[in-house]
């Protein structure tokens, strides 16, 4: 197969973990070429994510680089298995790469847990107010881009409802609350569909009052999606210039010990849907 010329961050994470695994085993990229029969180069293609890695070879330089873990081993297949088209597929060319980036990465996760402290989870918006968040974008958006990112968000969701649903745990400050994105009618909408959402069984929706002060991560979204085993986790940090994803294991670690923080500080989700009530009868 020729190269791909712009490999998604779960084909970039694939070739990562493989380079993780060579590096491990201390062997050299012309051992893998000699197990693939293939050039050396092209292995550092694999690698990079550009080129396309079988299954099979997968299970073959997983088993010639002696890695015992069959779970991890089996992930990493999975990531190799060609599924055709995804959903968010139709929009590749229309919307920024990273943006179908997120939709693959929550797709593929067990578990979503995010931190947030001005706006109302994405999983969780309506289109009034996801349009009023891409309406008031720099540079602005014509009304076809935004109503193509509206479009998008409200095709994400779908992972809360599918026939196995993605756990969704989601952290938000009051602030989010309070914001008047839309105005009275959008927010009260907002905060309604909130409520209501959190009631679901895979979701769980806590809420950082203004009372506790500061908190880890402070102003920054992050997501935090755990993949099929521990080592395929990744953090994504939200940015004006998109989304920056990363895997390195003491980011993970770092913010691990936010999420653990917000477990243990924030309202506990039966009284953040008091107060989530009580902040919507001020709109």
């Amino acid at each position: 197969m020729p190269p791909r010329s712009t490999p998604t961050e779960r084909q970039r994470r694939l070739g990562a973990e493989l380079r993780r695994l060579r590096l491990a085993a201390e062997a050299s990229t012309e051992f893998a070429a000699g197990l693939l029969g293939i050039d050396r180069s092209k292995v550092a293609n694999i690698e990079g994510g550009v080129r396309v890695i079988t299954p099979e070879r997968v299970r073959t330089l997983a088993c010639n680089y002696e890695c015992r873990d069959g779970s991890y081993v089996e992930a990493l297949v999975e990531m190799a298995e060609d599924r055709g088209q995804d959903w968010w597929h139709v929009y590749r060319g229309q919307l920024p790469a990273g943006l179908l980036d997120i939709a693959e990465l929550e797709w593929h996760a067990r578990r979503l847990r995010l931190i947030l402290s001005v706006h109302v989870p994405g999983l969780l918006q309506t289109d009034a107010y996801a349009r009023t968040l891409f309406a008031a974008s720099l540079p602005a958006m014509s009304r076809s881009e935004v109503e193509l990112r509206v479009a998008m968000r409200m095709q994400r969701q779908q992972v809360l409802h599918r026939e196995h649903p993605v756990l969704y745990e989601a952290y938000v400050h009051e602030a989010a609350l309070r914001m008047q994105f839309g105005g009275n009618k959008v927010m009260r909408a907002q905060l309604e569909q909130l409520n209501d959402a959190s009631e679901a069984e895979n979701v769980r929706l806590q809420v950082i009052p203004f009372s506790v002060g500061a908190f880890p991560s402070a102003g920054q979204s992050v997501t935090y999606a755990d993949g099929a085993v521990p080592q395929l986790d990744t953090v994504m940090l939200d940015s004006a210039h998109g989304p920056e994803f990363t895997h390195a294991q003491a980011q993970l670690d770092k913010y691990s010990a936010h999420l653990e923080w917000m477990t243990s500080s924030a309202l506990p989700p039966a009284e953040s849907r008091d107060l989530i009530r009580s902040i919507t009868r001020s709109f």
